[in-house]
């Protein structure tokens, strides 16, 4: 039984975090950072992903009641917010090959902030998994078994470990393309990236339209 609950968990998280699809975006948003800095990016990333679903979960039906606040306009807010960044990053200089490390007392000051936003959210966990992790939750109230909870607690656990796998070793999906290809592959994940944040801003602004 608690196998199961956490297969039915981390099958409907998985898909729409897609830690794998999503790390050639960390490694554009983290390409002026030495691999030193992205490694322990990817831990804090995967660290406040863990935390963030687990919140969600616990709690995130219960703060969005007491704000007033719809799953719908957390969609088009998180849609916008990744508008934003792929179309800065669309329009971004393109980064040196081979970033120049900085002093660690340069680059640690700025992972923190670095990693929540927009790292954390809304790149890997956004409006969409947040809403998976809310209606989890409900189902987590209701049945109210210690076991369940940590079942889900466990299954979310697997998921930040694929995401920090994943922006582990992102550089090792685009080291072979050289700086021209990694140019261009940079590139196209951005257009990406506003293409899934206009998604997710559609959806939740058909969804406001539908109850009007």
């Amino acid at each position: 039984m608690v196998v199961r609950s956490m297969l039915v968990t981390i099958a409907a998280l998985m898909p729409i975090v897609n830690p794998i699809g999503s790390a050639p975006l960390f490694l554009s948003m983290s390409a002026d950072l030495p691999a030193a800095a992205r490694r322990v990016l990817a831990r804090r990333v995967a660290i406040n992903a863990f935390l963030m679903l687990t919140s969600a979960m616990l709690i995130g039906s219960h703060i969005l009641t007491f704000f007033g606040i719809s799953i719908p306009i957390v969609r088009v807010g998180g849609g916008l917010l990744v508008m934003a960044n792929g179309w800065r990053l669309i329009n971004a200089e393109d980064p040196p090959h081979e970033p120049t490390p900085n002093p660690s007392e340069a680059w640690e000051r700025q992972l923190g902030p670095r990693a929540f936003y927009p790292l954390t959210f809304p790149l890997t966990i956004g409006p969409g998994s947040i809403s998976v992790a809310v209606t989890l939750g409900a189902r987590l109230t209701n049945s109210g078994a210690m076991q369940d909870l940590l079942s889900e607690i466990g299954a979310v656990g697997i998921v930040a470990l694929v995401v920090f796998l994943s922006y582990r070793f992102a550089s090792r999906l685009v080291g072979s393309l050289g700086a021209t290809g990694t140019s261009v592959f940079l590139r196209l994940s951005s257009f990406i990236l506003l293409c899934v944040g206009v998604a997710i801003f559609w959806s939740g602004l058909e969804a406001l339209i539908k109850d009007m």
